[in-house]
Parts: structure tokens; sequence; C-alpha cells
């Protein structure tokens, strides 16, 4: 019998995230990827002690519309709920930004692990394949190469990287449906796919809930299976 994942609030989909977790949040750079209301939902829950698995660390402004501010992942930074963050572009490119994230990593109050943005979406995927472990040349002969396993196949030396998974992704889509099945527009079709794959719960964010049968099958990126909770954006709470 199929299940109805749809929740009626944002703070319901993550009330039972608890401190210590370690979540991924979907997004390439602006805010058009990132599932913003569940981010809010998040740091008004207040758990603390979080990895936060993403892209950036919160880049303040960056894709959002003139005369609006984006909201992102550095209001949990802000709120010091996290201790440790994995990510490909965790600074912005200007000296002159200094980010809530930027911050807390002078202080030492956060770790970071810095990943090449392939090497960063291939663990994801291995995390969500099964597969523990792989390896990539990517990152030979720089700091990212310390302390790793190096091998040596046909001549050519490569790294060994480790599959990422999380206890939580929160993602952001474009169209669902109540079983879960997920269309994405734009940027959004970057990381949030691919993380929905990889995390023991899975809740999305999405644009647009419709009627089961409404979906062109060859538009579903993520099935249902996949996810676990679904909102809409129409709710705000």
């Amino acid at each position: 019998m199929a299940v109805n994942k749809v929740l009626s609030s944002f703070s319901e989909a993550v009330a039972d995230i608890r401190d210590g977790a370690s979540i991924m949040l979907g997004g390439f750079g602006g805010s058009g990827g990132m599932p913003s209301s569940l981010i809010v939902a998040l740091r008004d829950l207040g758990a603390r002690d979080l990895t936060i698995i993403s892209n950036t660390a919160g880049l303040p402004g960056f894709g959002a519309k003139a005369g609006e501010e984006a909201t992102n992942m550095s209001i949990l930074f802000e709120n010091r709920q996290v201790s440790k963050a994995i990510a490909t572009f965790p600074v912005p490119r200007s000296a002159s930004v200094d980010t809530p994230f930027q911050k807390r990593l002078r202080a030492g109050e956060v770790e970071l692990e810095v990943v090449p943005q392939g090497t960063f979406v291939e663990r994801i995927r291995a995390g969500g394949a099964g597969i523990p472990a792989f390896y990539t040349p990517t990152g030979l002969g720089t700091p990212l190469a310390e302390g790793k396993e190096h091998r040596e196949f046909d001549g050519r030396h490569y790294l060994l990287e480790h599959a990422l998974r999380a206890d939580y992704a929160l993602i952001r889509a474009h169209t669902s449906d109540a079983w879960g099945n997920l269309t994405y527009k734009g940027t959004s079709r970057t990381f949030n796919p691919t993380m929905a794959t990889a995390a023991d719960v899975t809740i999305a964010e999405v644009d647009e809930i419709v009627e089961l049968g409404n979906l062109n099958p060859e538009s579903v990126v993520t099935q249902g299976i996949y996810v676990d909770r679904i909102v809409s954006r129409e709710t705000r709470s």
C-alpha cells in the first residue's frame, strides 16, 4: 500500500534531528537549489554538534534576487550549531566578505574538510550505491592527499577516497507527488538528486505537490523509494 509522505510543516519534517547528526544540504551556489525553509526549521530546532555536508558553507547574498536576502546554511553557523563542515567551496572569493562560517573556523569552533567538487559528488554517489570507497587521481600532490592511501594502477597513482553518507539529507526539488517522486528545475538538479540516495532519512522541500499520476515518468529524476518526507514551500511553518 502506498504511503502519503507529505507533512504539514517544515518544523515537523526536521523534528527528530538530534545533536550530533550528520546532514547533507542540497544546493549548488545560489539560493535556487537550496532547501532554505528546511534550513530555517533546523535553525529553529536548535540541534547542535552537527556535521554539515554541502557544496558551500554559506555564501551570503550569492544567488539572491535584487532586494532579497538569500537564506542558506550561514544561519546554522551563526547559531553555533555546526561542529564540522565538509564542503568544496567553503569561503567566498572576495577577502572582503567575512562569513559566519569563517568566524567560527578562526575561533576554532568548527572543523573543515575540503573536498574537490568532482570527488565530493562521487563520494556521495558511492555512498548511495553501497560502494565503500574508490580511487581517484584528483588531489595528488596537494595538501588534500595528506594521510590518504595511495595506490598505483597501470603506472598512474591514485588516492583512496571514502564514500559519504549522512543521517539526513535536506534537499530541494521542483515538483513531487505524495509518494515522493521528484522533478528538478535549474540548479536544484546539481547535488540534490545524488544526496537523496545517500542518507538514512531524505526530506524534500518542493515548490509544488501534484496528484498521483500527474508526473511524466520520463521527467522523474529521484524515485520516491529514496524520499521519506515532503513539505511544500507553500507551507511556511
